[in-house]
């Protein structure tokens, strides 16, 4: 009997020993299926970070493209703005206009001047509307106001300089003179007693 109890103690320390074992075992396992997971969660934001930067050069591409020529196009504004001036001084200058070969010279400027618009519009280069709006500060940059009581407050009532958009993106604002509404002398005297 004492070899039956004492092979009952081996058996049963055996069984705990297993039960042990196999508690180790499945420690292990979770331990390794938490490794994979973490393994698979760091390769899928490295996947992920891939493709945001895959976009990112995209973009950056695809505005160098749209938007390479923009320095030119900005600096290219000059030489229209300098043949529309030089077309109205010749047509305002008295001593010119008894020249007889003033109409063909202008004739000339009026081409090259089409020329350059046809131009900036096939690289779509548009000139902002002004006639009518509103002043806008995205598009329009304000030089002066002038009281107008037929005009609505803020409304463009003259452009000054006209404003150029590339595609979406503003090119040049259009400077322009904004209406605001006649201020009485009473009122003016109100908001100097006012100030006091």
């Amino acid at each position: 009997m004492a070899e039956d109890n004492q092979k009952e103690l081996q058996d049963s320390e055996k069984d705990q020993i297993k039960t042990k074992i196999s508690k180790d075992d499945i420690k292990e396992e979770k331990s390794l299926e938490d490794k994979f997971a973490e393994s698979e969660d760091k390769l899928l934001r490295s996947l992920a970070e891939i493709e945001n930067q895959r976009r990112r050069f995209e973009k950056e591409i695809k505005d160098a493209f749209e938007f390479g020529s923009f320095n030119f196009a900005k600096e290219t504004l000059a030489i229209l703005d300098n043949l529309q001036r030089a077309k109205l001084a010749i047509k305002n200058d008295e001593i010119l206009k008894n020249n007889k070969d003033l109409d063909r010279f202008l004739e000339n400027i009026i081409i090259i001047e089409k020329d350059l618009t046809g131009i900036f519009e096939k690289n779509r280069i548009k000139k902002i509307d002004t006639q009518g709006q509103k002043f806008d500060p995205n598009l329009h940059q304000a030089m002066s106001e002038m009281e107008d009581e037929k005009a609505e407050t803020g409304a463009i009532l003259q452009e000054i300089q006209p404003g150029y958009m590339l595609g979406e993106r503003l090119l040049r604002p259009a400077l322009v003179a904004v209406a605001k509404k006649k201020s009485s002398k009473i009122e003016e005297k109100d908001t100097k007693k006012d100030e006091k």
